[in-house]
């Protein structure tokens, strides 16, 4: 039996801490579903088409393993469509973890098909995130050992335009 995994998210940019998680999941799992969201609730840098080319572009899977999507709606409305049985979660801290076990709570009582699986990053990546990456750029700081080489020069064209 083939297992689906999708790990979610609004990828605003893609960090080296989500593409480590990417790899993980892909040793663990048959296929990966990289699920960039249009996530109304926030304000993007990038937009949802954007999200998605620099998430492609930043995954270096030969496998063809691991596939990216753009979507709005429920998340396990994607998971059905896909026939996923298993999300991906990053934990970083305990603070990540009690918000991303609500999620897991809906998400299971929404579909009890669905499985979480948390996974915590790989100790130099524990500290990243989208939001830190886009404050540090914005400061005219050096984000390139958070991010991919595209993402870099992606983040620098957009702030540049701003």
């Amino acid at each position: 039996m083939q297992i689906t995994a999708i790990y979610p998210g609004t990828f605003d940019p893609i960090t080296n801490g989500h593409l480590d998680l990417i790899k993980r999941a892909a040793r663990l799992f048959d296929q990966v579903i990289v699920a960039v969201a249009a996530n109304q609730s926030k304000t993007p840098l990038f937009e949802l088409s954007e999200r998605v080319e620099l998430a492609q572009k930043s995954i270096t899977d030969t496998s063809g393993k691991i596939q990216v999507v753009g979507f709005k709606g429920l998340l396990v409305d994607l998971a059905s469509q896909y026939q996923a049985s298993v999300l991906i979660r990053g934990v970083r801290a305990v603070a990540d973890f009690e918000y991303e076990f609500q999620l897991a709570s809906v998400n299971r009582s929404l579909n009890p098909k669905i499985d979480t699986v948390f996974l915590t990053p790989s100790e130099n990546n524990g500290f990243i995130s989208s939001t830190i990456v886009k404050e540090v750029a914005r400061h005219s700081g050096d984000v390139t050992q958070f991010v991919s080489p595209v993402v870099v020069t992606a983040i620098n064209k957009k702030l540049n335009k701003t």
